[in-house]
């Protein structure tokens, strides 16, 4: 099986090639702007009979789209998280129309949730900010394009390897910078909102499961934890793991914080689909996630 992966080398598209380069009988090709990549694939900014011609050079039998910008202004949001899903629809009907596409949505596709609520595939979505609102534009994209596709729309990706954009990441390496200074300060934003965290080695299980699992497959599927927890706790985990003896100030003057989690105080996704149509639900606790995170940043 040719398994093609566009964004490979990013937080998810790592962890997603690791676990695909143990099925058996896979070959696993890296698609993306990395010097590294078998192909080079740009989805901001192809055209889409260019990158037709690419995917019929690639041959694939699946195509997992991990490629996807979570920061920046509108317009690059745009380009890669709306743009990019329609270009490799548009490419996939011409050079490859029998492959199986798998691509990654995200749970801010749903903006806001209701408090003790768990969100399934079938509730409205009402994206707070530019980034839900260009994923669902992706996701709407690769439903409607008449492929075999599945979109994961994923929680909150947390574990090893977390980049510094995110909060997790984010928070690790303020840890890591502090050490064991017990005048070290934090200065963090309100920490209140309520997340759906998954481990990012389930995430690319889940993957792993869509490119085997028989077809046709439900057209959305979440993947996430299923529990709501609130964001401080993951700060108190980190907090712990890393032996912080400081102090932490919330909602502080000039604090780090993320507009996003300002707008969605609560989240929360239903994963009983994803149980039904793939056999999937994560097997890493929150706490395996901090500690896999925390520990595979550590100097020797």
């Amino acid at each position: 099986m040719r398994i093609l992966v566009l964004g490979f080398t990013g937080y998810l598209g790592t962890h997603v090639v690791e676990r695909l380069r143990a099925l058996p009988g896979a070959l696993v090709l890296g698609g993306g702007r990395s010097p590294a990549a078998e192909y080079g694939i740009d989805l901001a900014s192809a055209r889409p009979e260019q990158l037709a011609k690419t995917l019929a050079s690639a041959a694939p039998d699946t195509v997992i789209n991990c490629a996807g910008a979570t920061g920046g202004d509108a317009v690059t949001l745009a380009e890669v998280n709306a743009r990019g899903p329609a270009v490799l629809c548009a490419a996939l009907r011409e050079a490859a129309p029998a492959a199986r596409l798998v691509h990654l949505g995200s749970a801010a596709e749903y903006g806001p949730g209701t408090p003790d609520t768990r969100v399934p595939e079938s509730a409205a979505t009402r994206p707070a900010a530019p980034y839900g609102a260009t994923k669902l534009a992706g996701t709407v994209t690769v439903t409607a394009s008449g492929l075999d596709a599945v979109v994961l729309r994923v929680g909150n990706p947390v574990g090893p390897g977390a980049p510094p954009g995110g909060l997790p990441g984010r928070i690790a390496g303020l840890l890591r910078a502090a050490g064991p200074d017990p005048g070290a300060v934090l200065r963090l934003g309100d920490l209140s909102a309520y997340r759906d965290f998954v481990d990012v080695r389930d995430v690319a299980r889940a993957v792993a499961c869509a490119v085997t699992a028989p077809g046709p497959l439900p057209p959305v599927l979440n993947i996430s934890g299923g529990l709501a927890v609130p964001v401080r706790d993951l700060v108190r985990g980190l907090v712990g793991k890393a032996g912080f003896r400081g102090r932490i100030e919330e909602n502080a003057a000039g604090a780090i914080g993320s507009a996003r989690s300002a707008e969605v105080s609560w989240q929360c996704s239903d994963i009983t689909a994803a149980e039904e149509a793939l056999g999937w639900r994560p097997v890493h606790t929150l706490d395996d996630a901090l500690s896999a995170l925390w520990e595979g940043g550590r100097v020797p």
